[in-house]
């Protein structure tokens, strides 16, 4: 496909595009991003791109200087920004995926406005057969109630798409995707396995406090010690690190099947 019909100076001020830019061999075109990008994608830390605020925090100014040709957010986005953006005659491209299939759509566009299509069908293979590899190993397994959140004050529960890793995974979600759920609501569910992937938080979510406070010392999972924090960025970013999520979501359910991966940590001296 002529290149020149595709955008070359991209803005990401959502760290899911940088991630799947990255994934599609195209990270040189992103010449703006913010620094949560870099927590995601260690390359674009270096100091050879502009740093941006966030979609929800987005300054069009700040924006425009890095002279984009398209600028990729997800929302929730500042819409004063965007209609900045817009006015100045810039691509923008808003993403808001909920699902696997969402994602998988978020990755054939921007492979599309790329010109790099077959490469995103590629990544979109690989997502799907890394996801169905793991389900075929645990079809005929017992599944086990697991509660995961992306937030703790107030406790919201974590989105659709980890819902899918979850199943796949050979686990029951508890709870109501991506909606606030009381502490007594998740007691009553008494999960098996309790994941935390605070949104910001990396790796730093205080398993031990938390289960003391909400009095889920009696839940299946603490009374086991089946109570873990997976890395922000593996479950919150919607994107080909989401295997990465998966991969620590199925050592947690079955340990005796998976090996133990990165970006998981498990609880220590809780108990009923």
């Amino acid at each position: 496909m002529g290149q020149s019909h595709t955008c070359r100076r991209i803005a990401c001020l959502q760290p899911s595009a940088t991630v799947i830019l990255d994934a599609l061999g195209e990270l040189d075109r992103v010449v703006a991003c913010t620094r949560y990008c870099g927590d995601v994608v260690a390359e674009v830390a270096n100091g050879s791109r502009t740093i941006l605020s966030d979609s929800w925090t987005a300054d069009a100014a700040q924006i425009l200087s890095a002279r984009p040709d398209l600028v990729i957010a997800a929302v929730p986005y500042q819409e004063k920004a965007i209609a900045e953006i817009l006015k100045a005659g810039i691509r923008f491209l808003g993403l808001a995926p909920r699902t696997l299939a969402d994602i998988y759509t978020d990755i054939a566009t921007i492979a599309g406005v790329g010109g790099v299509a077959e490469r995103g069908e590629q990544v979109i293979e690989q997502m799907r057969g890394h996801i169905e590899n793991v389900r075929s190993r645990v079809d005929a397994t017992a599944r086990s109630r697991v509660f995961c959140e992306e937030w703790g004050k107030p406790v919201i529960a974590s989105q659709p798409w980890v819902t899918e890793l979850v199943e796949a995974a050979g686990g029951e979600f508890v709870g109501t995707p991506g909606q606030q759920v009381s502490i007594e609501d998740v007691r009553r569910a008494d999960p098996e396995i309790i994941i935390a992937a605070w949104c910001g938080a990396g790796d730093r979510v205080p398993l031990e406090k938390i289960v003391r406070e909400r009095d889920w010392e009696g839940t299946s999972a603490a009374r086991s010690d089946r109570v873990f924090c997976i890395l922000d960025e593996y479950l919150n970013t919607p994107a080909p690190t989401l295997l990465h999520g998966l991969d620590a979501i199925a050592w947690a359910l079955h340990p005796g099947i998976f090996p133990r991966t990165k970006g998981i940590r498990q609880i220590t001296g809780v108990r009923a």
